[in-house]
C-alpha cells in the first residue's frame, strides 16, 4: 500500500514529520514483518532517509525523519537538546489531581539498572471511569509513559502489559476497541540547520476521537 501524502506533516530539504499510524512499525526488527515498516515504505520516495527517533508499534502520531545526513549528525550532536514531545492518552479512573510530575526511576532495557524518568501529566477531560490526560516526557525510557501512569494506578486502558485486565475486557465489550491509545500529538524542537523553532502538531486518530466522543456522551 503506497504512503498517502496526507500523512506527512511538515517537510524541507532536510527534515520529513509524518504521522505513524498504531501498529505500524517504523524499522525493520529482527523477526519476520507482515507489512513494510515505515521507514522502508518512506525510501521508495525519499532514498537515504533516517528516522531520528522512534514510536512504539502501537503508538501513533508525530514522527521525525532525516532527509540529509547533514541534519541527523547535528541533531545527534546536540542530543536532542530542545526537543519537547507531548502524548495524548486515556487511563484508567478518575485522575484526582489536574497536573502532576512522576519521577520514579525505571529499569533499563538490560532490568537490572535504574535509570532516572520525569513524566508531567495534564488531565484534559475526566469521565466515568477514565481521563484523557497529556503527558510530557523529559526522558525517553522504554515504555515510559505506561510503566509511569501504571504507578499511579492510573495505566493506559487496554494496555494489558502494564494494566488492569479485567477493566480492559470490559472496556472492550463495551467500546470494541482492544488497542491502548497513545498519540504523540505534538513535537517541537530548534530545527537542526536553521536553529528556528518546528511546531508540529498531529490530531488524533479518528478511532481514539470517536471513543472520546462516546465518553463524553456518557457522562
Amino acid at each position: 500500500m503506497p504512503f498517502s501524502p496526507r500523512r506527512i506533516l511538515f517537510e524541507d530539504d532536510h527534515l520529513l514529520v509524518v504521522d505513524k499510524l498504531s501498529k505500524e512499525l517504523v524499522v525493520r526488527g529482527k523477526g519476520n514483518v507482515h507489512k513494510l515498516p515505515l521507514l522502508d515504505l518512506l525510501k521508495e520516495d525519499y532514498p537515504g532517509l533516517r528516522a531520528v527517533h522512534r514510536l512504539d508499534f502501537e503508538t501513533s502520531g508525530a514522527l521525525v525523519f532525516a532527509k540529509s545526513k547533514e541534519a541527523l549528525d547535528a541533531i545527534l550532536k546536540s542530543d536532542f537538546a530542545g526537543w519537547k514531545k507531548i502524548y495524548t492518552t486515556l487511563v484508567m479512573g478518575r485522575m484526582h489531581k489536574d497536573i502532576g510530575v512522576i519521577s520514579q526511576k525505571l529499569s533499563a532495557r538490560a532490568k537490572d539498572v535504574l535509570v532516572p524518568a520525569i513524566t508531567h501529566y495534564r488531565v484534559l477531560e475526566r469521565f466515568a471511569n477514565s481521563s484523557l490526560i497529556e503527558a510530557k516526557i523529559e526522558t525517553g525510557r522504554h515504555h515510559q509513559i505506561r510503566r509511569h501512569l501504571a504507578t499511579l494506578h492510573h495505566p493506559l486502558v487496554c494496555d494489558d502489559e502494564y494494566g488492569h485486565r479485567k477493566f480492559n475486557k470490559v472496556f472492550t465489550q463495551e467500546f470494541g476497541y482492544k488497542i491502548f491509545f497513545l498519540h504523540a500529538s505534538m513535537i517541537e524542537f530548534p530545527h537542526p540547520i536553521s536553529g528556528e523553532k518546528v511546531h508540529i502538531e498531529s490530531p488524533l486518530p479518528k478511532t481514539f476521537a470517536g471513543i472520546v466522543k462516546k465518553l463524553k456522551s456518557l457522562c
